[in-house]
């Protein structure tokens, strides 16, 4: 029987084009593969609060860079909807909906509004400078620091497709979310490969939350349902059963965070006081861009001032507006607002939550009226755990 020879020469050419084909279709097939490896070219920042604690404002630091598409509460959807559900259990369809604007897929809106629609019916839409400037509008410049009022006047009318259109054109799409009580529902976005999530945790001093939900109570009647299981009936919060389930939620969201926290969780956490944040806005507005790999621009340096230094003092028909004020009183507003017995009340339900965040508790009126006696804390790691102040109280 014949051998057949092949020349060394050829041989090795194989072998070398053969190792060229598997190294060419390695690195080819790691461009498809590394979802779980590389990250996505956005950036996707959740601002996650709870009602009247300078949440919007918060969201409008966001809004206003030109590299931030943002979109405020737009879970509120889910919950007009299906408003006889708690809040537990529309926490998987909030979560979704979340999910699917941070990829810029609108169509989850499907579900919850009109079939033909425009950028109007989507709620709060004025407060988005991505809505208000081009691609979805053409009146503003992304530059541009844009009103909601003139935003009404101007863009409204432009197709709801637009949304998707210009949330697709940012590398930054940031949501403001106060309808999440859990910090573990959003773990499945947190390891899902397609997001590169953030998360911004926004508290506020829950003597200041109730003077500022004291201004709302109507607006607040419904959501404050859902927070109750109350299958659909409205609630006014004048036990403050509402701001315990608040202030239990930032105590687990916060101890979650920060004691022993999952591996996924490393640097994609940050607490911020609005406190702290009307004190020194720059200093702590600069430590948010920086988690967010965002940079500030003198434009915005410039709002910022002005919009913390203004004269106003909160009025009530501002309770859901961004205007001119002098942040520092109207944080400290409350002091001069509610009754001592009122803030003993808020003490009794939101006592962990207080210790916890970094404020003093008042034992007395005189305590309370003294402006020159300092509520907020230093930050801290505080080793507090809602578990055992259940079991002390």
């Amino acid at each position: 029987m014949a051998r057949i020879r092949i020349p060394s020469t050829i041989v090795i050419l194989f072998v070398m084009v053969q190792t060229g084909f598997l190294l060419f279709m390695y690195a080819r097939y790691s461009n498809f593969m590394p979802q779980s490896e590389q990250k996505p070219s956005q950036v996707h920042i959740l601002i996650l609060s709870s009602w009247r604690s300078g949440s919007s404002f918060v969201g409008q630091l966001f809004s206003q860079h030109p590299n931030v598409f943002y979109l405020m509460e737009p879970a509120w959807h889910v919950w007009v909807t299906m408003y006889q559900n708690s809040a537990k259990v529309l926490h998987m369809a909030v979560r979704d909906l979340v999910r699917s604007v941070f990829l810029c897929d609108m169509s989850v809106f499907d579900a919850y509004m009109p079939w033909k629609r425009n950028l109007s019916d989507l709620f709060q839409w004025a407060v988005s400078r991505a809505l208000c400037s081009a691609p979805a509008c053409d009146s503003f410049q992304r530059t541009d620091i844009t009103s909601e009022m003139a935003c009404k006047t101007l863009c409204g009318r432009y197709p709801f497709s637009k949304v998707e259109e210009a949330c697709k054109t940012y590398s930054h799409v940031v949501i403001k979310e106060v309808r999440f009580f859990d910090l573990k529902v959003l773990y499945p976005l947190l390891t899902d490969p397609s997001l590169n999530l953030k998360i911004i945790h926004l508290v506020r001093d829950p003597r200041a939350v109730v003077k500022s939900r004291e201004q709302s109570v109507k607006a607040l009647a419904r959501d404050n349902g859902i927070v109750l299981s109350t299958n659909g009936t409205n609630v006014e919060d004048s036990k403050y059963k509402v701001m315990q389930e608040i202030c239990r939620s930032h105590v687990q969201i916060y101890e979650t965070a920060t004691l022993k926290p999952p591996n996924f969780l490393k640097d994609r956490y940050l607490m911020i006081r609005f406190e702290d944040l009307v004190r020194d806005p720059l200093s702590e507005i600069s430590e948010m861009y920086k988690f967010a790999d965002l940079s500030l621009t003198p434009t915005l340096k410039s709002w910022i001032y002005n919009i913390t230094h203004g004269q106003g003092s909160g009025k009530k028909k501002e309770a859901f507006k961004i205007t001119s004020r002098d942040a520092v009183s109207v944080s400290q507003a409350w002091r001069n607002v509610l009754s001592f017995q009122k803030i003993k009340k808020i003490q009794e339900v939101c006592k962990g939550a207080i210790n916890m965040l970094g404020y003093q508790l008042l034992d007395s009126e005189k305590e309370q009226k003294d402006l020159s006696l300092d509520l907020v804390l230093p930050r801290r790691q505080n080793q507090f755990s809602w578990s055992s102040f259940n079991a002390k109280h």
